[in-house]
């Protein structure tokens, strides 16, 4: 008889240092760092048969879920197991369908001047979601300087894959600085790294890996999953053609600016910008910046990062956007005078002109904190 799945032992997880780690490097063998974003646990702890397991996550105590699941069964005498265990637990379901409307409305409501990430990644994610048989995992690379809209993005396209978004057990976030910090220690992440997601994709198959804060990140870690992102069916047994990989990146923000101001200076609309305006240059300025995580990696060497998406600097006219949205989530009443003071606090730059915010929108919600 089935029954719900085991959960990890009260000692879970081990202590915060990288050697402490758990399971093997057999892909139902699950391994958590010390420190690693929370994800699913099933491959290592699953007590239920595999084709009724791996999309199953113990979110209630089994016994609770266990005599929720038996007194349903005895009610409606016809739902399946899974159906019922879903109704309690999160579920990771593989044909689950993606809905572009709902993510190209949350793109133009909530990302405010990022005309090229909101068609790039509306037109990749809906591609992909509708291939049944894609060739390779979908991998996305952002760049653009801090405030511009990357890190919320990524919560956006996490939400509309995942109901429960980055607090999802299939979505994992790891952030370079505090996931990756010491440079001696390379061959044991790039170890790490690759258990970790080899163990969550055999969980799920639909799962995304969100890699913060790209530009502090040790050259060679990345190249660790460069297997899993290759056109490969399968990598020992496991398949990723179904996972996303999401990097996100200071690097390039530079290159990004300068396209940006020329097309100002000579007239034109940032709007008439186009993403091979700033595709082959990302690519190439990426390869080749030391700071950017992907110096000299296999993955943009072998051309398996499927778009490199650049966010465009604000302008003041977005930052006050940013503002009356930081509102209407506060459910405040929307205030032009508090919008106005709020985006004239902030500073601009180039010099002379003083066109672009310098940090974005990133220091908004604290601003507004003061009116």
């Amino acid at each position: 008889r089935h029954r719900p799945p085991l959960r990890p032992s009260p000692t879970w997880p081990p202590p915060r240092e990288w050697a402490g780690l758990r399971g093997g490097s057999d892909a139902r063998t699950e391994v958590r760092p010390a420190a690693w974003p929370r994800g699913a646990w099933l491959s290592g702890f699953c007590g239920l048969p595999r084709a009724g397991c791996c999309g199953l996550v113990a979110a209630f105590e089994p016994i609770t879920v266990g005599l929720a699941i038996g007194a349903a069964s005895a009610i409606t005498g016809y739902l399946s197991y899974n159906d019922i265990y879903c109704r309690f637990a999160e579920c990771c379901r593989e044909e689950r369908p993606l809905n572009a409307s709902a993510l190209k409305l949350d793109l133009e409501e909530k990302l405010f001047g990022q005309h090229l990430a909101t068609e790039v990644i509306l037109k990749a994610l809906t591609g992909f979601r509708n291939n049944k048989n894609p060739k390779k995992p979908l991998t996305l690379s952002l760049h653009g300087w801090a405030g511009t809209g990357k890190n919320f993005v990524s919560q956006i396209v996490a939400e509309n894959l995942h109901p429960k978004g980055l607090k999802s057990n299939f979505v994992h976030l790891f952030v370079s600085t505090l996931h990756f910090p010491h440079e001696q220690k390379i061959k044991l992440y790039q170890d790490q790294l690759q258990k970790w997601i080899r163990g969550n994709v055999s969980a799920c198959a639909n799962s995304v890996f969100i890699f913060d804060e790209m530009d502090k990140l040790h050259p060679g870690i990345i190249d660790a999953i460069k297997p899993f992102l290759d056109y490969y069916e399968q990598v020992d047994g496991v398949s990723y053609r179904k996972a996303i990989f999401i990097f996100l990146s200071n690097a390039g923000g530079d290159l990004i600016t300068k396209t940006a101001l020329d097309f100002w200076r000579a007239g034109r609309k940032r709007e008439d910008i186009q993403l091979k305006d700033l595709e082959p240059v990302l690519s190439v300025g990426v390869f080749n910046n030391k700071h950017s995580g992907l110096w000299h990696s296999g993955l943009i060497d072998k051309n398996l990062i499927d778009y490199f998406i650049p966010f465009l600097p604000l302008e003041y006219r977005h930052v006050k956007m940013c503002v009356r949205a930081e509102m209407r989530a506060r459910g405040s009443a929307i205030d032009e005078d508090i919008v106005t003071r709020v985006a004239e606090e902030m500073t601009f730059f180039p010099k002379d002109e003083k066109i672009y915010s310098d940090k974005g929108c990133k220091t908004v919600q604290s601003r507004l904190d003061f009116h």
